[in-house]
């Protein structure tokens, strides 16, 4: 590559060939190659026949039927013994001639339309109230326009999660986009959004929209977030607990919005306003959002919320009681009246108790196991101290 450079330069200087095959120690018909050529030399190996050869018939075969079928399956099919690593290093070079071409087109949003929703699963397992540890999903909402991002943990992937998380992002944001777009999530609907997906967007007066099957890039922008979060917020940081996890990435999304975003060429922080401005009004509140359950409350006073038992107010036994929780607390209604509040637990099948609800309930069970004697009252419990006195000798001293 340096004779080659060398041998342009000197001739463009105006040395003769000769002069510059002695110079460098070289014939001058390679000087007059190098002269003549419009790059520089490349070694290039002729095809030839490889161990590949003999199976690269059947295995373009498989392919033109199956364009996905992976290399092992293959390795399988037409009995390849050699290296796989080999063979995958083949079935990589000749798959791209079997797949269907698939161009993406390039999105633009308009101001206010389109905000963009997905799950993202951290690859670190967050530390819970039982000393467990699990992958908890992050919902994450980018604005079409602006690029602006917001994002919060939440318990499950479920329904009420889902909207709930989905409120809490809404509620930071001010305004309410005119589509919330979804990939396939089985919370928000497949062929259909679900009845509680439905009551939500009515009542926010937008759109949700399930993208049809492979089309990615119509997500595509949350979707390059989720890769972005796992390289520049990730690397080097350490959770408690899901709340540690929700200041740290409010606190650095602060930063990322803040940043000059490529395809835009601008800042999402400096955008958000004019996007905003073009979404919809926030309702004041979204009713019968989150958990809810209407049950009778059975004799060892515990409900449920997702798969964690709360203890009630034993006195509530054997009524109908209403049951709501929202990502942090749940709460337990009878009549109006507040009977239990617990903060919510994110880890699975635990039973959470009030002390207050076990002093009560045994209470209860002492008087049910002890009643008082139908027609008894405290007056026969009652007498003078006289008969105390004359029954140990301290009667009146009679006068001499």
């Amino acid at each position: 590559m340096e004779d080659w450079a060398l041998i342009r330069r000197l001739a463009a200087e105006g040395v003769p060939k000769a002069r510059i095959a002695r110079r460098l120690g070289i014939a001058r018909n390679t000087v007059a190659r190098a002269v003549a050529s419009q790059g520089p030399p490349r070694y290039e190996r002729k095809p030839g026949p490889t161990s590949f050869t003999p199976y690269e018939s059947r295995v373009r075969e498989l392919l033109a039927d199956t364009p996905d079928m992976p290399a092992t399956v293959l390795a399988e099919r037409v009995g390849w013994t050699g290296s796989i690593r080999w063979f995958r290093d083949n079935i990589n070079r000749i798959r791209a001639d079997h797949r269907p071409i698939d161009p993406a087109d390039r999105l633009t949003w308009s101001t206010g339309d389109v905000a963009q929703c997905d799950l993202w699963f951290p690859p670190r397992k967050i530390l819970l109230e039982d000393g467990s540890r699990t992958l908890l999903p992050v919902l994450v909402m980018t604005c079409g326009y602006s690029r602006f991002m917001l994002a919060r943990m939440i318990p499950t992937r479920k329904t009420p999660d889902l909207l709930l998380g989905t409120w809490s992002l809404l509620d930071q944001l001010g305004r309410v986009p005119r589509r919330l777009i979804w990939d396939n999530e089985p919370g928000i609907g497949r062929r259909g959004v679900t009845e509680p997906v439905a009551v939500f967007a009515g009542t926010l007066a937008t759109k949700v929209v399930l993208l049809p099957p492979k089309d990615p890039e119509s997500k595509g922008i949350v979707e390059r977030r989720n890769g972005f979060f796992e390289t520049s917020f990730m690397p080097g940081r350490h959770f408690e607990s899901p709340a540690d996890f929700n200041a740290q990435f409010t606190d650095w999304l602060t930063t990322a919005n803040a940043r000059v975003v490529r395809t835009i060429k601008a800042r999402p922080s400096e955008l958000l306003a004019v996007d905003k401005e073009a979404m919809l009004p926030l309702p004041p509140a979204v009713l019968h959002l989150g958990w809810r359950n209407h049950v009778r409350l059975g004799r060892d006073y515990y409900v449920r919320v997702d798969t964690c038992d709360y203890s009630v107010d034993p006195r509530a036994i054997g009524a109908r009681v209403d049951v709501s929780a929202d990502l942090d607390t749940v709460r337990v209604r009878h009549g109006g009246r507040l009977v239990a509040e617990h903060s919510r637990r994110w880890a699975r099948s635990m039973t959470v108790t009030d002390p207050a609800h076990v002093v009560t309930a045994a209470t209860l069970r002492h008087d049910y196991q002890h009643p008082t004697p139908p027609g008894s009252t405290d007056e026969g419990l009652v007498r003078d101290l006289a008969d105390y006195d004359r029954a140990f000798g301290l009667g009146e001293v009679s006068q001499p």
